[in-house]
């Protein structure tokens, strides 16, 4: 994609400071920061997000993923956790259009990231969550 900024980084266009590259996949040091270490891992496959994957994708870029984690932690010893993150659409905050999974480091409930996890378990009954689960589970492609 040539207006791309993830493919033009992959193609050295675009500089970026490289944690981890092989034949599939890119690590590189995100700009923001958020933590230090926080390293976004992209497959070099143009896919717009995690709906484009097929399994074999899927399985050669997650199988890398601890590994570069490993990394991050390894590099650090003050890490003492590591969030991974993936955003999946406009609604869902992602805004460059090719799939990539952040790993941010963690440091301590005051080191600058934060994620919100609302409780809404009170609307819905165990009836509500069977049926939101099998139109999950028929819709599973075998």
């Amino acid at each position: 994609m040539e207006d791309c900024i993830f493919c033009k980084i992959i193609t050295g266009e675009i500089p970026s400071t490289t944690v981890y590259e092989d034949e599939v996949v890119k690590a590189f040091l995100d700009i923001t920061q958020v933590t230090p270490g926080h390293t976004l891992v992209i497959p070099k496959k143009h896919v717009p997000d995690l709906f484009a994957y097929d399994e074999e994708l899927a399985s050669q870029v997650f199988a890398r993923i601890p590994k570069i984690a490993r990394a991050i932690k390894a590099a650090n010893p003050e890490v003492v956790g590591l969030n991974l993150v993936n955003n999946n659409g406009q609604a869902a905050y992602q805004s460059v259009f090719h799939s990539h999974f952040h790993l941010i480091p963690r440091f301590g409930a005051e080191d600058g990231f934060a994620m919100k996890f609302t409780d809404n378990s009170a609307n819905y009954t165990p009836t509500d969550l069977a049926l939101i689960a099998k139109s999950i589970e028929t819709k599973v492609e075998k």
